[in-house]
């Protein structure tokens, strides 16, 4: 395997398939599946997962709501999908264990850098819930700063999509997608892979990312492998 610890990004929205809001268990067992095949394989796997398939802090600000609670809001929904994802790991036998940046002791253990690390160590999947635990900071910018924290060795950002385009492939059949980038290009040409925290906390810590399509079986393990599934940023720049 080319990598042996992992930090992956889900997003919120694809925890709800088809659907137009919540959760469909049928993709959240899909998705513990392809987790259980990489743990299969003695990967070390942390998990950032979004709420945007429950709530959405930004879209909730842009209605008048005060962006800081709509932001913790979006976090609570965060926890909620952690804790599904935890259940349907563990219904398959996959040793899970959910930490949360606010503290929520009933239903969770607080993050704690040095125990996630161990249980990452023990072959547990570690799942982070409510964000970084602070508001006007995106999952993504989490999933970047948690993978520095774990020392991961690569973020893998799951997306509806196979990778990075120069523009919608849902808009533009021409558009192009790339093989490589490096970071500066997502920068200045604002790609919007993740957010620009985000890029820029994976740059200052040499941590590459790749974007690929979730819903491809296998596609994460094959990732792993150093097989090319998708777009990666930190390496070379395809562009001239």
């Amino acid at each position: 395997m080319t990598y042996q610890r992992v930090l992956l990004k889900l997003s919120g929205e694809a925890l709800m398939g088809n659907l137009g809001y919540g959760i469909d268990p049928k993709v959240v067992a899909d998705i513990a599946q392809e987790i259980k095949d990489v743990i299969s394989h003695d990967i070390q796997l942390a998990i950032v997962v979004g709420g945007g398939n429950i709530f959405r802090g930004v879209k909730a600000a842009s209605a008048g709501m005060d962006r800081a609670t709509a932001d913790y809001v979006g976090m609570i929904a965060t926890v909620m999908n952690a804790m599904t994802l935890q259940d349907a790991l563990e219904q398959m036998g996959v040793p899970t264990r959910v930490l949360t940046a606010i503290a929520m002791q009933e239903v969770a253990e607080p993050y704690i850098r040095r125990r996630a690390i161990r249980h990452l160590e023990k072959g547990r999947v570690v799942v982070f819930g409510a964000g970084s635990g602070n508001p006007f900071f995106t999952t993504d910018t989490t999933a970047a700063l948690r993978a520095a924290e774990i020392d991961a060795e690569v973020v893998f950002k799951a997306t509806k999509v196979d990778g990075v385009y120069d523009s919608d492939p849902q808009l533009n059949p021409n558009a192009r997608r790339y093989i490589s980038l490096n970071y500066n290009h997502v920068l200045t040409h604002d790609l919007r892979v993740m957010d620009s925290t985000a890029i820029s906390l994976c740059k200052e810590n040499n941590i590459p990312i790749i974007v690929f399509n979730l819903s491809i079986s296998g596609n994460i393990v094959r990732a792993i492998k150093g097989e090319t599934v998708g777009t990666v940023v930190g390496g070379f720049c395809d562009v001239k």
